[in-house]
C-alpha cells in the first residue's frame, strides 16, 4: 500500500473497483443496508488495509473489501486493537485470518 493513502482515499478507490456496498457488524452477522445479513460462511474478504492514527491509537482502523455470496461487493470500516467491533467469535475469527494473508 502506497504510505500516502488513507483511509478515505482507499475507500474511493474500492469504490471505483465496484466495493460500493456498506456493512456493518452485528453480533453475529454482517449487515447491509439494515436489509441482507451474512454469516461467515456467506462472504468473503477480497482485501484488507490497516491505518494507524498519527497520534492517537484510537485512531486506528481497518478497511476490508467482501464479497458475499450472492455477489455483492462492498467494505466493512472497523477499528482494531481496543476499539475494534463487538461481534460473535465465529466472525471475528474469519475477520482476524484475513489480516494474516
Amino acid at each position: 500500500m502506497d504510505s500516502n493513502s488513507t483511509l478515505s482515499t482507499k475507500i474511493n478507490d474500492l469504490k471505483e473497483e465496484g466495493y460500493t456496498v456498506d456493512f456493518k457488524l452485528t453480533e453475529n452477522a454482517l449487515e447491509c443496508n439494515n436489509q441482507s445479513s451474512y454469516s461467515e460462511n456467506d462472504f468473503i474478504v477480497d482485501k484488507v488495509y490497516r491505518f494507524e492514527g498519527m497520534s492517537n491509537p484510537s485512531d486506528n482502523s481497518i478497511l476490508y473489501a467482501i464479497t458475499t455470496e450472492d455477489g455483492k461487493k462492498g467494505i466493512l470500516v472497523d477499528g482494531y486493537g481496543v476499539s475494534g467491533g463487538q461481534t460473535s467469535k465465529s466472525i471475528q475469527e474469519k475477520l482476524n485470518l484475513s489480516l494474516n494473508r
